[in-house]
């Protein structure tokens, strides 16, 4: 296809179909690949019956327990429908409710996260973070790249409520705290997101190091807002106010195009009076950690009394959970 006579001529147009042409590749290469490894293990196994052979009965038994885990993965692939699923993402964390404990919350929150993309192999960078003097952060932008970042993220929308013994009151008394998260698709210069120069503010101010201390001398942080919508982007973490502008821009076109994705699901949701609404502030998943320990997902109804596992970033029952009913239509 790419060597077409032409077909590089319109630069854009090309990277589009170059990136449609891998991820179908992928997807029948994947297909492809498990088809061949179960007939393989299904020949073996009418062998060893043919044969009454034990040996390559255990064999093709064992073939076949290995091939679980990648059904279960191409059943989960089957689930990205959204045409952004396949992309990076940007997530951001900002505290809510709950004084102290809702900047701790966010900041566990963070940890939840970066343990998930570690564990499954994604690469992760802080765009920007806001630390909170008493403890915690105000708020985060992470940006994590790996195939499906966007696909499984997407899930995790909503506030989060986490219900536990408070480390900052003296009187140890149970507290609620609140932390929001939203995840964006990281998207490049082959979607369009048109921007007016005019629709836009811009700020720049000092940026702030971790506890609250000023590293750069320079006034190098910068906001942006986007008047018509009224989303604001910040960017800190790059020592030039340049690249801080650049990556600010890079969120703020995600943010829009995630804006426009939401107005045009609400438009599908709009005519259907069945379908349940999942509305960013309404609450989808509660984390007790007193007087009992539970997880448990409000939209799925998904549960787990391993807290531990679930804050140290196992997740993927939860987004799971969530993909499986997103495809029914029950949220």
């Amino acid at each position: 296809m790419s060597a077409f006579p032409g077909f590089w001529t319109d630069q854009k147009k090309s990277t589009i179909l170059m990136r449609e042409k891998a991820s179908l590749e992928r997807k029948v290469n994947g297909y492809e690949s498990l088809q061949e490894s179960i007939e393989e293990a299904e020949t073996l196994f009418e062998m060893g019956e043919e044969e009454e052979d034990e040996d390559t009965l255990r064999e093709a038994l064992e073939a076949l327990e290995a091939l679980e885990p990648l059904i279960r993965a191409a059943e989960i692939r089957r689930l990205f429908t959204n045409d952004a699923d396949e992309r990076d993402a940007i997530l951001e964390i900002n505290s809510g409710a709950g004084g102290v404990d809702a900047c701790d919350w966010a900041d566990m929150i963070r940890r939840m996260y970066l343990q998930w993309a570690s564990s499954n192999g994604y690469k992760v960078s802080i765009m920007d973070e806001q630390s909170n003097d008493d403890g915690g952060i105000k708020s985060c932008t992470l940006e994590i790249k790996g195939l499906y970042a966007y696909g499984y993220l997407r899930s995790e929308c909503g506030v989060h409520r986490l219900v536990r013994i408070s480390p900052f009151d003296a009187s140890a008394r149970r507290h609620t705290a609140f932390a929001s998260v939203n995840a964006t698709p990281d998207i490049d210069d082959s979607i369009e997101v048109e921007i007016n120069d005019s629709d836009l503010r811009i700020d720049t101010m000092r940026a702030g190091g971790a506890g609250g201390q000023h590293v750069n001398t320079t006034d190098s942080a910068v906001r942006i807002t986007h008047i018509p919508t009224g989303i604001v982007v910040k960017c800190q973490n790059e020592r030039s106010q340049h690249k801080n502008k650049a990556r600010a821009m890079k969120v703020l076109k995600a943010r829009i195009y995630q804006h426009e994705l939401e107005k045009r699901q609400e438009e599908v949701d709009a005519l259907n009076a069945d379908k349940k609404k999942i509305e960013w502030g309404s609450q989808i998943r509660s984390y007790v950690l007193q007087p009992y320990r539970m997880v448990k997902d409000l939209r799925t109804d998904h549960q787990t009394g391993n807290t531990d596992a679930v804050l140290g970033g196992d997740l993927n029952g939860f987004m799971e959970s969530w993909l499986a009913k997103k495809a029914e239509g029950v949220v």
